[in-house]
């Protein structure tokens, strides 16, 4: 026994260390990171991109992004898919608004009771796929177009509009609003702008003050949840059972994996996801609107894909989706400071979302050894 363990057992081959670098999903993620970075320093670094104020606004954009991406990447390693994230978030907003507003409930209680409502959407949309053997594509398509539908129908038949606002003047004094539209730090901030490190303003009533003057909720809820998703996927077993439930769902099964349950949970925090995103962004304007959300199901499965998820399901990272949401924010934004017309931003999804699939699919065929 022991002289093969010190000469290697011929029966397993020994993976070089390039390989299994390039196998990892997070590459593509990086690489991008990387490219992006370069390329906004050399031709945007005297905008004020890389001032505090300019890193806190594409800081600010990427946490919407990796909020939803969270969801998604898990979700997608189960093997499945959710079209209906980008509605769920307009949906959620709309309920907060007409449970806190326009009902005027206790701005805490019309919270709970919206994630308590997405939750069982969520739920709902993994038991159809579930029981009905449905493509999660089909399913979730449909919920696309239902909570829509009741986003825009609600508040027309309510309030005879589409727009909701006040909701701002309903959470004040709320204990559990702030977690979502609040900011923590203002008092760092503030020492920082008393010896220079950030600027602060010079005149009217804010004279003294620092320009960035807390850090938002948003941001804050993005890295809970990517560590969150991260130690899950990584270090617990359920994270093997996600992997295992996208991998081969009936390998899975027969080795006693509960693939129906983690499907169902992994829609569950897809739709969490979509709340927490909801609620920080109305938190943030102070009103809700029956457009919030459009295309953002997209953009979560992009981020994702540039992160390394195989579409297939049984592959991909946390950290490699929050990379590829950190290349939307910093695009988003890095465009607007090196003045490039903004609409160049959906060319810049296709043509990155083209490459990633390429690339995934070229991984793909390395860990399995197809031709």
């Amino acid at each position: 026994m022991a002289d093969t363990a010190a000469t290697g057992d011929e029966r397993v081959k020994e993976i070089p260390a390039w390989r299994r670098a390039l196998i990892r999903p997070e590459l593509g993620g990086i690489c991008g990171a990387v490219l992006v970075f370069a390329f906004f320093l050399l031709t945007a670094f005297d905008s004020g991109m890389f001032a505090p104020q300019g890193i806190m606004n594409w800081t600010i954009v990427s946490a919407q992004f990796m909020i939803i991406a969270v969801g998604a990447c898990l979700l997608m390693i189960a093997g499945e898919f959710d079209l209906s994230v980008g509605s769920m978030i307009g949906f959620a907003g709309m309920m907060i608004a007409v449970f806190g507003v326009v009902l005027g409930w206790p701005m805490w209680m019309a919270i709970l009771i919206t994630f308590a409502l997405c939750l069982a959407i969520g739920a709902i949309n993994g038991f159809i796929v579930i029981k009905t053997g449905l493509p999660s594509f089909i399913v979730t398509l449909a919920f696309l177009f239902i909570l829509r539908g009741f986003t825009i129908y609600i508040p027309q038949t309510i309030e005879s509009k589409t727009i909701i606002g006040g909701i701002r003047d309903a959470a004040e004094g709320d204990w559990l609003a702030p977690i979502f539209g609040g900011k923590i730090g203002q008092g760092l901030f503030q020492w920082m702008g008393d010896v220079g490190m950030i600027e602060t303003f010079t005149r009217g009533n804010r004279a003294g003050q620092p320009v960035i003057d807390g850090l938002p909720m948003l941001v804050v809820w993005a890295i809970i949840l990517i560590v969150f998703g991260h130690v899950l996927l990584t270090r617990t077993r359920f994270g093997n059972w996600i992997f295992a439930s996208g991998g081969d769902a009936e390998a899975a099964r027969n080795s006693g994996v509960p693939v129906n349950k983690v499907k169902v949970l992994m829609f569950m925090f897809t739709a969490f996801c979509a709340t927490v995103f909801a609620l920080c962004q109305v938190m943030e304007f102070g009103s809700a609107g029956a457009d919030r959300g459009l295309l953002k199901e997209f953009e979560a499965i992009i981020a994702v894909v540039i992160g390394g998820a195989l579409l297939t399901g049984g592959y991909g990272s946390v950290i490699g989706a929050a990379l590829g949401a950190l290349i939307f924010g910093v695009v988003q934004q890095g465009l607007f400071f090196a003045g490039v017309e903004s609409s160049l931003f959906r060319v810049f999804l296709g043509v990155i979302l083209l490459g990633a699939v390429v690339l995934n699919t070229y991984i793909r065929r390395m860990i399995t050894g197809e031709r």
